[in-house]
């Protein structure tokens, strides 16, 4: 598992666009020793970027002859393709998708939106969560100090962290727009994501995805409020809230989604579609609102 590999930086506007125009021109890029000058970063933000691109999963590190460089993943392509800005919530949400399941290498990520249960708390109160956590599950020794600052970092990744008296804390991370995170008087509020039919994209990716990892053709909703790595967890959302988008799902026009409701068990049989056919149907299909901070 992986912690504290972001250098302290979270995760910043445009700094993934950058990572996938060099890479796309020398997939070895971030493996040469003058990346950072041809960046315009320093040389920390440019591991910390190196470190992003995985954890997001928009890029795959490949070893061949002892040569080490980058393949970018499906996900990759997509978001290259469609929104190498992330402009849209949707796109956020794919990233945030990414880190939230990426536990080996964003473990911190993945213990806070799927296991760590509370909605309101300190910055010390998670700290003690997650120490105990890893203490019980690693067997090598991580400093408290790795762990604070992934939390410190975490945090910051989703409620922009900046203070506007320190013009390089001022810039927005990409995953701000989520609002799944707010700190008021030293306490963090996990909040719900605000999804509509404009989010399908999202929803669809995230139930195929999970689905497709377990060979599943049908879920039950209380496994989309409970279980990890789908909506209720990832996203913070309730039970209500999962029944409308699925009510949605069930009208799409070409992958719809199948909603059966008995006194016992509630159930989603979802569409014979991968999760990357989805979310380039769904792109084509909705104009997209951009973001205004």
């Amino acid at each position: 598992m992986g912690y504290s590999q972001h250098q302290s930086f979270y995760l910043r506007d445009r700094w993934l666009s950058k990572a996938i125009k060099n890479v796309e021109v020398n997939n070895s890029f971030f493996f040469e020793k003058d990346a950072f000058e041809k960046m315009g970063l320093g040389k920390n933000m440019v591991q910390s970027l190196k470190h992003w691109i995985i954890a997001t999963k928009l890029f795959e590190e490949v070893r061949d002859n002892n040569q080490k460089y980058h393949q970018i993943t499906s996900i990759g392509k997509f978001i290259k393709e469609k929104d190498r800005a992330i402009k849209y919530f949707n796109t956020a949400g794919l990233l945030h998708h990414s880190l939230g399941t990426n536990r080996d290498i964003s473990t911190t990520w993945y213990w806070f939106f799927n296991v760590y249960t509370e909605t309101a708390f300190t910055r010390e109160d998670v700290l003690a969560e997650l120490t105990n956590w890893v203490q019980k599950r690693e067997k090598r020794v991580i400093s408290e100090n790795s762990l604070k600052r992934d939390i410190d970092c975490l945090i910051k990744v989703y409620t922009s962290g900046g203070s506007s008296a320190d013009p390089e804390e001022v810039i927005l991370s990409p995953l701000y727009k989520l609002n799944l995170l707010e700190e008021r008087n030293g306490i963090i509020y996990k909040k719900e994501a605000k999804m509509d039919e404009g989010n399908l994209l999202l929803v669809g990716y995230t139930l195929l995805k999970y689905m497709q990892g377990r060979n599943l053709s049908a879920i039950s909703i209380d496994d989309l409020v409970h279980k990890e790595e789908l909506l209720g967890k990832l996203f913070n959302m309730k039970r209500s809230s999962i029944v409308n988008l699925i009510s949605m799902w069930t009208e799409h026009p070409e992958y719809p989604a199948v909603f059966t409701r008995t006194n016992n068990l509630d159930t989603l049989r979802l569409p014979e579609v991968s999760p990357e056919e989805f979310i380039y149907y769904e792109h084509e299909r909705k104009v997209e609102k951009v973001y205004d901070y």
